[in-house]
This record gives C-alpha cells, sequence and structure tokens, in this order.
C-alpha cells in the first residue's frame, strides 16, 4: 500500500512510511495495552530450538532466519540485473530508461521491505517467547533507528547488504558490552549510538568530499 502512495501521488517515501509506521504502531496499542502472553505450545517450542555447532556452541533460530535473510538479500542485489540496476542508480530516481517496469519494481521494493520488517517482528516474539513468555505493544519501540552501515539513509545513494551487517553487528555488541557492565545506565546504549551514529556520518560526508576533489582534479 506504502509503495501504491509512493508511486502514484509521488509523496516523498520518507513521509509516506513514517505515517505507516505510526499506524501500524497504533493498531498494536488498539489490540492491546498490555502485555499478551505468549502460551501456544508449538510457538514456545520453535522458539526454544537451537542447532548446535563445533566446540559445545549453538545458535538460535533467530541467527539461522538472518542469515538466510542476509544470503537471500546479498543474491538479490549482487546477482540479479534489475536489483543491481536499483541499487547502482545513487541518489536518482528510478527512471523509463532503467529497464524493468518503473511502477512495479517501485512497489516490489517496498513490498520486499515490508515482508522483512514482518519476519523481524516475528523473530522478534520469539526472543521474548523464550525469555518473558510474553509481548507487549512496544517492545520494538526504537528499533527503527540506530543501525547503520548504509550510505544516505533518508536520500538516497547506493549501499552495500554486508556493510549494513557490520552497522549492526558494531552497535550490537557496543549494547550488549554496556549492558553487561553493570554499572552504566541503559541510557547509556542510546547516548553512544548516537554518538557513533553522528561519527559516521561526518566520516562519510568527509569521503564524499575527497573523492568529489579527486575526482575534479582528474
Amino acid at each position: 500500500m506504502q509503495g501504491l502512495v509512493i508511486q502514484i501521488f509521488k509523496i516523498q517515501p520518507f513521509i509516506v512510511t513514517l505515517a505507516g509506521m505510526f499506524l501500524a504502531r497504533g493498531l498494536c496499542y488498539l489490540i492491546s495495552i498490555d502485555s499478551i502472553a505468549i502460551t501456544d505450545p508449538f510457538y514456545t517450542k520453535v522458539s526454544a530450538v537451537r542447532f548446535p555447532l563445533p566446540f559445545d556452541t549453538s545458535i538460535s533460530l533467530n541467527v539461522v532466519i538472518a542469515l538466510a535473510v542476509l544470503a537471500a538479500a546479498v543474491y538479490l542485489a549482487h546477482y540479479t540485473r534489475s536489483a543491481a540496476r536499483v541499487r547502482h542508480r545513487g541518489k536518482r530516481a528510478i527512471g523509463p530508461l532503467d529497464g524493468p517496469p518503473v511502477a512495479r519494481t517501485k512497489v516490489l521494493i517496498y513490498t520486499l521491505s515490508g515482508f522483512c520488517s514482518a519476519l523481524a517482528g516475528i523473530a522478534f516474539t520469539f526472543l521474548h517467547a523464550l525469555r518473558l513468555r510474553a509481548a507487549r505493544h512496544g517492545n520494538g519501540d526504537g528499533r527503527d533507528r540506530g543501525r547503520g552501515g548504509r550510505r544516505h539513509l533518508l536520500t538516497g545513494g547506493s549501499g552495500y547488504v554486508v556493510g549494513t551487517l557490520f552497522g549492526v553487528l558494531i552497535f550490537g555488541t557496543i549494547q550488549t558490552l554496556i549492558m553487561f557492565q553493570g554499572s552504566l545506565s541503559s541510557w547509556w546504549t542510546k547516548i553512544v549510538i548516537g554518538l557513533l551514529t553522528l561519527v559516521f556520518c561526518l566520516f562519510q560526508k568527509a569521503f564524499e568530499r575527497g573523492s568529489a576533489r579527486r575526482t575534479a582534479s582528474r
């Protein structure tokens, strides 16, 4: 629906998707303002599934899902003609000379993004089913921000899936270290992530200017 609104009415994607997020979040509050117990036996059993690895370690189903989505994203972004064309368009909008139908390509991009968001939400409930046996409407608040590794987050540009992976791993590691440190408030995670995001943006801008100067000098 958001892809259709963006394509047909030519509204800024950031505004449309922000409105969609508020709509979905409001519907969550409409369903329940209290925590909802997760009691389904199959769901709790699936959330506890672990896959053994060497050296007495194992990974959860969420890790397997994340790796599968990562592999699919790398394939789509780098080894299919349509997705690679979209990714390399940079700041320019998808135009009529790009090959695939413009409207269909745009809507499919937002459909794929929505599918990944829904899948992430389901995977997130696995964690709550395993640890808390309950979930609430505000569990995902703030997870739409503070995840790095992409270029020109709101203004376009070309991004790389592996770069996003490293950005998420860096922020996740910092958050985990602060939590396990014990003496620091949980608010420090937001402060550190905010500072890192600013630093990464400044570095990115500096690299772009340096690249532009080198190109101009040639």
